[in-house]
């Protein structure tokens, strides 16, 4: 009998904590001393190590017995490294003869399930990938490795990074074909409404990738990947730092696309200093040959990111906060109501007004408003909020006259691009033979919300669509960059632009620049369709999001170390002791 996908990775990962841990108890460590991983930093993990404290082995177990005990409630993991101890062994008899490789020597990290590596598969969570084990892995595994990381597990994702289903019926963030939905530690119950009692979170996970396993330890930390909204969506739902790096700063080569144009991974880490540490290990010291958007910033000597965490980095900065539809309603020409929603929010209002006094106390100059210029241009044609991404079946051929068509162009391109990178290992040959096997396993969970995402990238012909394609392009970046966040930078003289959680995603990722995010409070879970009368649901985290223009990183990240050093705010799931 073959066991479900789920059940199966439990026995496999008690096997290997039961087969391979040498003490009697997986708790007690073998050195006899007390190291506990929940909430250790890397630097502290580091200092265990050196001082003997502690090895990689017995943080590789304690992150074991705590998958073991905690993913049924959390769902937070496709696979695991069976090879996990076995490495952490090799990492420690290195130690052992003087060789540490760098600040990631022997430290557990995550990987999601969109990044090649050729010991365990790589499924993006799509049932025709299960088992995949692909013939090459990708170039920041390479890079993670070299620095000694141990590849502890691949996290869940939204199911391809959630290109598969969009509209009628949009695939919610954190379910995937393989293993189903994944749970918020911060509120690990099911949606009780019956409109949505489909078996998704009653709190957002966010995002297509996970931070759920970083926020519950575990694992030290995970890489997840972004195109809109992807890393710094579930780092702000997790209470975690992330780090959406700018587009080519760390290679894509291995990483299942949806478009190169905006695709990027970046770390997920529970601090900004282990954040710092694990974006200069993702990074190649030199251009990576197969990802020629390598090229474009500058590497940081020896890749080395912690020298920008500066206490003072907020003392003199000039700080730009974008009123006009990022805190406040904005109506957009032609329209006659205001959107978002949610920028009316009185609880997110409160917890900004708080982070940007926390920002004046160290010393910051905000510049308030500092509207973005494409967000109030009053023509449509240059205004952004009139220029979504073309999504679902409502946008596809005839009916997207008036949204970019970047990404389903750039998925067609690219994902059949990154099929032919497997050679004989690929499952299917096509997005077209993609999309067929869906349809024929559909029985079996393969799409469940359709794959409306899948079709209209499908129908996309890559030689007479193109001038289309690149127009758009150009729009894009000239919204987004151009009129966008350089015009606004420009304008007030500023260092970086602050956001409520996640809500700067889409128009950073267009224009491919960075973004740090940083852990800060709660609101109150209050969505539109209210939860029945009785059912009291969990805050929901909200991170402060500092955003530059390309290459930005290091001042980016002394801004928001003094950010977090000044208010210390993240605060562990109590579920998850």
């Amino acid at each position: 009998m073959k066991l479900p996908y789920s059940m199966a990775f439990l026995l496999s990962a008690t096997t290997i904590l039961c087969a391979q841990t040498r003490t009697s108890d997986p708790g007690v460590l073998a050195s006899g001393q007390s190291f506990s991983v929940v909430e250790a930093t890397i630097p502290e993990m580091q200092a265990a190590m050196k001082d003997g404290r502690v090895t990689s082995r017995e943080l590789v177990t304690q992150y074991l017995l705590r998958i073991a005990l905690y993913n049924s409630r959390l769902n937070a993991v496709i696979t695991v490294n069976p090879k996990a101890l076995s490495e952490a062994d090799a990492r420690d008899r290195e130690r052992a003869t003087g060789k540490v490789r760098g600040p990631l020597h022997g430290i557990p990290i995550a990987l999601k399930d969109n990044m090649l590596t050729i010991e365990m598969p790589t499924t993006g969570g799509a049932l025709a990938f299960a088992g995949l084990i692909p013939p090459y892995e990708a170039t920041l595994t390479k890079n993670l490795r070299d620095a000694g990381a141990i590849i502890i597990a691949k996290t869940t994702m939204t199911e391809l990074a959630n290109w598969v289903a969009g509209g009628p019926t949009p695939m919610p963030g954190g379910y995937n074909g393989l293993i189903g939905y994944s749970m918020n530690p911060y509120d690990p119950r099911r949606d009780p409404r019956a409109d949505t009692f489909d078996g998704r979170p009653v709190l957002a996970t966010g995002g297509s990738s996970s931070g759920v396993g970083t926020a519950a330890n575990f694992w030290a930390a995970n890489i997840g990947s972004e195109t809109s909204g992807s890393i710094l969506s579930p780092s702000n739902q997790n209470m975690l730092v992330g780090i959406k790096p700018t587009v080519g700063r760390i290679s894509r080569y291995g990483i299942i696309p949806i478009t190169a144009d905006q695709d990027t991974a970046g770390p997920m880490a529970k601090t900004v200093t282990d954040a710092a540490i694990l974006l200069g290990a993702l990074e190649s010291a030199t251009p990576d040959p197969n990802d020629p958007a390598t090229q474009k910033c500058a590497v940081p000597p020896g890749r080395n990111y912690q020298r920008f965490l500066k206490p003072d980095g907020l003392k003199g900065a000039r700080i730009g906060i974008p009123r006009a539809f990022y805190y406040n309603p904005v109506v957009p020409p032609g329209e006659k109501e205001a959107v978002p929603p949610e920028s009316a929010n009185p609880d997110r209002t409160r917890v900004m007004d708080e982070a940007i006094m926390a920002m004046k106390k160290q010393g910051a100059v905000i510049v308030d408003p500092a509207d973005i210029p494409s967000i109030v241009a009053s023509d449509p044609q240059n205004n952004l909020l009139k220029w979504n991404t073309c999504s679902g079946l409502e946008n596809a051929k005839g009916k997207d006259a008036n949204c970019s068509v970047v990404f389903k162009y750039g998925m067609k391109r690219d994902f059949n691009k990154w099929l032919k990178s497997l050679g004989a290992a690929a499952p299917v040959n096509s997005l077209t033979e993609l999309r067929e096997f869906n349809l024929a396993h559909a029985k079996a969970g393969a799409i469940k919300y359709g794959q409306s995402q899948l079709d209209i990238s499908d129908e996309m012909d890559l030689e007479s669509d193109r001038a289309r394609y690149e127009a758009d392009r150009a729009k894009d970046l000239r919204l987004a960059g151009a009129e966008g966040i350089d015009a606004t930078l420009k304008k007030y003289n500023l260092d970086a632009l602050v956001f409520p959680g996640a809500s700067g995603a889409a128009i950073a990722a267009k224009a491919g620049y960075p973004t740090v995010i940083v852990p800060f409070g709660t609101i109150p879970n209050a969505p539109a369709a209210p939860f029945p009368p009785g059912f009291e649901a969990k805050p929901v985290p909200l991170g402060v999001a500092f955003t530059g223009t390309a290459c930005t990183e290091p001042r980016l990240l002394e801004l928001a170390y003094s950010f977090e050093r000044a208010t210390k705010r993240r605060v562990p799931p109590p579920s998850f002791p």
